[in-house]
């Protein structure tokens, strides 16, 4: 009974910033970056590959959350083939991880064959052209230059036909053309039931058939949970080393890896029909009580997660209850209505809203914005204060 009279005097708030943390308070949000939960994931995905490699894809400054921290913690984890997207993040890799086989997706550029080169990076050829330039510079220069060969085979983006694959595959026997690995690349890989997923991986497959003694590689993330007839030689997972589901519909196999929280700048009511935000796109149907957090789509929150009168949009826990984002996301703000905290709850001025992290995935905040959990995590951050954590 004394404990129940005490907490209705003192009613129990959010949790706030911890006292004299200065940095905390120089920035209206923090994201904090879970590194173990990156190596964790990467262990669990290799699991799946029990006779497979396991790289890693870190294109896209480590899908967001920082290239070189990501980098070592997966290189001191084991991982040992690394893919990025250019030659810019090929040398942020190597300087981390000094013994680790580079791929760059967007291939070679003539012009950048010194920069290969100089770090030891292998271009991922998609084209006959780009094949006929790497040969031409790999030959000027008596460099043994390997590289990936990417064939497409109903992505219809990046890659050789499987026609020029076969055309090619005698020559490949026989000439120097430094093809290390066969690679492709899933369009619907998280449909498992797609169509042309098993066109892809019996087209790849027969492909492979011709390029005798040379390694595949097939799957992504999603790609990793079809089974073995998806796996080849080496698995290629991205977002779900960060913590996005690869297996939509089903439970999450991955540890959640960021937490976005964003102070609390005011809090104010609102009487019934008084609108807030841009646009007046909501209205309050009843005297309201609203957080006004400062983080906004400048800190990578998607306008399209407002909440509307004609559309829920996202959500954010505070004090540990979860509360819709109503009007506009602004770029500085974003709005939280409070009104239905549990009796005794009250959210103070200074307090922290939670928009990722707990309860609140990344893929919950990309189906509120009507979009993928890639996109919200490479929006992330470009002027929250960023705390890595790795252990």
């Amino acid at each position: 009974m004394a404990r129940a009279k005490r907490q209705s005097q003192q009613p129990p708030a959010a949790t706030t910033p911890e006292t004299g943390d200065e940095a905390a308070l120089e920035t209206g949000g923090t994201l904090t970056i879970d590194l173990a939960a990156i190596e964790a994931n990467w262990r669990t995905l290799a699991r799946q590959l029990p006779a497979v490699e396991c790289a890693a894809v870190v294109k896209a400054n480590g899908y967001g959350l920082g290239l070189e921290p990501v980098t070592t913690m997966l290189a001191r984890a084991g991982c040992k083939t690394f893919f990025v997207a250019d030659v810019a993040e090929a040398r942020s890799v190597r300087s981390r991880a000094a013994e680790a086989t580079i791929y760059v997706l967007n291939g070679y550029t003539p012009g950048l064959g010194g920069a290969f080169m100089k770090i030891n990076a292998r271009p991922v050829i998609n084209s006959m052209t780009e094949l006929a330039e790497w040969d031409a510079f790999v030959a000027a220069n008596d460099w043994r230059g390997d590289a990936a060969l990417h064939v497409d085979t109903g992505m219809h983006r990046l890659g050789i036909s499987v026609e020029e694959a076969a055309a090619l595959a005698p020559r490949a026997q026989t000439e120097n053309h430094g093809i290390a690995l066969l690679m492709s690349h899933l369009a619907c890989a998280e449909i498992p039931d797609h169509r042309l997923t098993a066109s892809q991986i019996r087209d790849f497959r027969e492909i492979h058939m011709l390029y005798s003694g040379i390694p595949a590689s097939l799957a992504n993330s999603s790609g990793i949970f079809l089974g073995n007839s998806a796996h080849f030689d080496m698995a290629r997972p991205g977002a779900a080393l960060y913590g996005v589901n690869p297996t939509p519909g089903r439970a999450n196999p991955m540890a959640g890896v960021v937490k976005l929280t964003g102070r609390i700048l005011q809090i104010r009511s609102v009487a019934r029909d008084e609108t807030v935000g841009y646009g007046a796109t909501w209205t309050a149907a009843r005297p309201s009580r609203i957080a006004v957090v400062a983080l906004g789509y400048a800190d990578g929150l998607l306008r399209s997660g407002s909440g509307t009168d004609g559309k829920p949009g996202g959500q954010a826990l505070i004090a540990a209850t979860r509360c819709p984002i109503v009007g506009r996301i602004s770029m500085d703000l974003t709005c939280i209505d409070i009104t239905e905290l549990p009796g005794g709850v009250i959210a103070h001025r200074g307090d922290l809203a939670t928009l990722i992290g707990a309860e609140i995935t990344v893929d919950d905040v990309a189906a509120s914005a009507g979009t993928i959990g890639y996109e919200v995590l490479t929006r992330l951050g470009p002027r929250c204060r960023l705390v890595y954590r790795d252990e």
